[in-house]
């Protein structure tokens, strides 16, 4: 009987280590700040929304494959509803800043596209990486005070990251109950 090799061993050890490291960010915890340029140079930072803005804050594996197209779109067809809900967008990948341009030329995008090339915002979020990638696609609602009001995480229903989004919004959004 032949023994697995080495190159499977290590293979398994890498996809088993990459998933089990990547600890997505909870409900109810500060969302890390950060501050990086988005596709067309201009520095996006979270701290700048606090007070002002909700955020909508998505990760995703790649620019121009089918899944985070029609993802990227869907937020893009909704834009304005998150607007009218205190929300901005925030697309973040390890994608370069200029697959981000032509992503977004390509499909018509109104909001940033943030460069993580070295996955260090990715981890300080928990988002799983595979092979030098996002290997998932990950949404954090973030309210106005800075707080991660809702995570979804799912790399098959792409589209319904927008539907619960806005639906997480509506409840920030409703007056608290009993006051």
């Amino acid at each position: 009987m032949k023994k697995p090799s080495v190159l499977v061993f290590i293979l398994f050890f890498v996809l088993t280590y990459s998933l089990v490291m990547a600890v997505l960010l909870k409900v109810g915890v500060k969302a890390p700040d950060f501050s990086q340029k988005d596709q067309n140079g201009k520095t996006v930072t979270l701290s700048e929304f606090s007070g002002k803005s909700n955020v909508v804050l998505y990760f995703y594996p790649k620019d121009f494959t089918g899944g985070c197209t029609a993802e990227a779109c869907s937020f893009r067809d909704n834009y304005a509803v998150f607007m009218k809900k205190d929300a901005v967008v925030i697309g973040v990948s390890f994608d370069s800043d200029e697959s981000h341009v032509k992503f977004t030329k390509a499909n018509k995008l109104p909001y940033s596209l943030i460069s993580d090339t070295q996955g260090a915002l990715g981890k300080k979020y928990g988002v799983p990486k595979f092979m030098g990638t996002m290997s998932d696609r990950v949404t954090f609602l973030i309210d106005k005070k800075g707080v991660i009001r809702y995570v979804y995480q799912s790399v098959k229903d792409a589209t319904m990251h927008v539907e619960n989004s806005l639906k997480e919004l509506d409840k920030l959004q409703a007056p608290a109950k009993g006051k």
